[in-house]
């Protein structure tokens, strides 16, 4: 048996079962309540006897199985905050501890603390509900900023633990990396590259984490695209118009200034704002470049809506001469450099970002494989065919499937009559190595990320582009039937306009809301968050147009082009990706 030493004491140990709680008019689940127990307890794989996670995809799991706060770090949260009404698990810890502090202990230290062996696996999640606990929102920054976030326990060997058992330090953990010191790693700048590549030599650093880490290491080549080429909104001339199919209607523009035009990266898009009666606030839309990427005009496609506001004045009064407004092209739907096949699949007006792709393909020639998988209703309804065919024919290894759900007697120049499916993707023999792209409806989306999952594709090397908001992120809150983006409750505010490009939505400010989320959450826009308090970047969003301030200061700032929404406040009329 290793020899050990004695490194604390288990002063606490801590229970809670998840339980709904009412917070900012919604309902969150959550296990963040802990409280004492007496006597001994067992401590399993998951978790201690007695206690749960509501959220487990943030907390609990293998690696994060029991939490730990020191007393040291109460008595400083004491003082720095001026309270006298804590108890043990007011952080929501499991073992309440004497010692191990954050700046002494390694990740990957292993201890013996009654009869069970636990092993350091990562720095606590920040989460707004510890601040919510706390009873004080910026708790989670203030937990980075101050170097005492507390840790995960990994339990390697089950057993009995108890108030009062003294904590044995069996095995220090490799590369001497403190618990502050891995934390400050991710949520604090400056980092260095020598301390990323440390961290991943450390095995018991959890699987998340060190996703985290390689990403910082080694950022997606896709992280140029976030790179903004112009704030704001630019004029742009309208130069041409073409008729693509019966629904779909192509503009090409080019800067109403005459200066050159700022290459998109293949896959992107812009968001234009557009006027068609002046009398009234401008529309907001984004469309796909759907050219080829270069320096002399952007070409947007846009699909004639039965209702569409925006789409029926594009296809029926915007003429050659006009003038509209743009922001920088922006989009992390991106073609990634390499040598594995690509897979371009869409439906509809879908073929727009990938079909940018494809331009840069046939430019590039690649020795690649290069498929294109395409579903339309019929001939009448399917853009680009001829386009398509002259592109494919300059790549030296392509492959072409399209599928007409509802073909006419009149349609030859189809290969598949019905939808594009699983099966479809099986006959046609479509790589599983493959990096694919998808773009179309979300149920169609699903389908095919599904049917190529199961052929073997890579989760990972499987991008897709949704026209509108994303999937929003907020951990714990009981979700409510969806509604559409709408105005806020109450009377309008009295501050500047702000608007959700992607929520097709322009609402006035109202300093009432502590920031850009909240007035967000208030007009049941998609959003992700996971702190609130500006040190997670969930909740970065691409800043459109427009200036913001911070309160409070982010931990690291956003790229540029970019905004922290949990904590910040606009400076000025805004438009923001959402």
């Amino acid at each position: 048996m290793a020899a050990t030493t004695p490194a604390g004491r288990l002063v606490s140990v801590n229970v809670g079962l998840p339980a709904d709680v009412e917070w900012q008019g919604r309902t969150v689940y959550t296990g963040i309540w802990k409280h004492p127990v007496a006597g001994r307890r067992m401590v399993r794989r998951l978790n201690v006897d007695g206690d749960g996670q509501g959220d487990l995809a943030g907390h609990g799991g293998v690696n994060r199985a029991v939490f730990l706060y020191q007393l040291d770090s109460y008595r400083y949260w004491q003082a720095f905050l001026h309270r006298d009404d804590f108890s043990y698990g007011q952080f929501g810890e499991n073992f309440t501890v004497e010692g191990l502090a954050d700046d002494e202990v390694w990740v990957g230290d292993r201890y013996r603390i009654g009869s069970a062996l636990f092993e350091v696996s990562q720095p606590r999640v920040t989460c707004y509900r510890v601040g919510l606990r706390m009873n004080e929102p910026q708790m989670p920054t203030l937990l980075v900023a101050h170097r005492r976030p507390g840790f995960y326990l990994r339990v390697l060997e089950e057993g009995w633990v108890e108030g009062g058992d003294t904590i044995e330090l069996v095995e220090r953990g490799p590369e001497a990396m403190t618990v502050a010191a891995v934390d400050g790693l991710l949520y604090l700048p400056n980092r260095a590259r020598r301390d990323l590549v440390r961290a991943l030599r450390i095995p018991a650093l959890s699987e998340g984490w060190q996703g985290s880490f390689r990403a910082l290491l080694d950022p997606a080549p896709a992280a140029e695209a976030t790179e903004i080429a112009w704030p704001g909104f630019r004029r742009l001339a309208v130069t041409a118009t073409d008729r693509e199919s019966d629904s779909v209607l192509s503009v090409r523009l080019r800067p109403a200034d005459g200066q050159p035009v700022t290459p998109a990266q293949p896959g992107q898009f812009l968001t234009v704002r557009l006027r068609p009666d002046p009398a009234a606030a401008p529309l907001l839309r984004s469309y796909s470049l759907s050219g080829a990427p270069d320096g002399d005009s952007y070409r947007i496609s846009v699909k004639r809506e039965p209702q569409g506001v925006a789409s029926g004045y594009l296809h029926t009064r915007l003429r050659v001469g006009d003038v509209l407004e743009a922001a920088a092209p922006r989009g992390e739907f991106v073609l990634r450099p390499g040598d594995r096949p690509v897979v371009l699949i869409s439906a509809g007006v879908g073929a727009t970002p990938v079909l940018a792709m494809l331009h840069v393909l046939a430019a590039e020639r690649p020795a690649r494989q290069v498929w294109w998988l395409y579903g339309a209703r019929n001939s009448s309804e399917h853009p680009f065919a001829a386009e398509v065919r002259a592109l494919l024919a300059e790549l030296p290894d392509a492959h072409h499937v399209v599928c007409y759900s509802q073909p006419g007697p009149q349609d030859h120049d189809f290969d598949v009559s019905g939808h594009l499916t699983a099966e479809v993707l099986g006959a046609a023999g479509v790589p599983a190595g493959a990096d694919c792209y998808l773009c179309g409806p979300v149920k169609f989306m699903q389908d095919i990320a599904a049917a190529l999952t199961a052929r073997g594709a890579a989760p990972d090397r499987i991008y897709r582009e949704v026209f509108g908001p994303a999937d929003p992120i907020a951990p714990g809150v009981v979700r409510q039937p969806g509604r559409a983006p709408h105005q806020p409750a109450g009377e309008p505010g009295p501050g500047p306009l702000v608007s959700f490009s992607r929520s097709n939505l322009s609402v006035t400010w109202d300093p009432a809301f502590a920031s850009l989320l909240e007035l967000a959450e208030a007009c049941d826009v998609p959003v992700r968050f996971s702190c609130r308090s500006g040190v997670c970047h969930t909740c970065v969003t691409g800043l459109v147009s427009g200036e913001v301030s911070y309160r409070p200061d982010p931990l690291e700032p956003p790229e540029p082009g970019s905004v922290l929404i949990c904590c910040s406040q606009p400076g000025g009329e805004v438009t923001l990706d959402l």
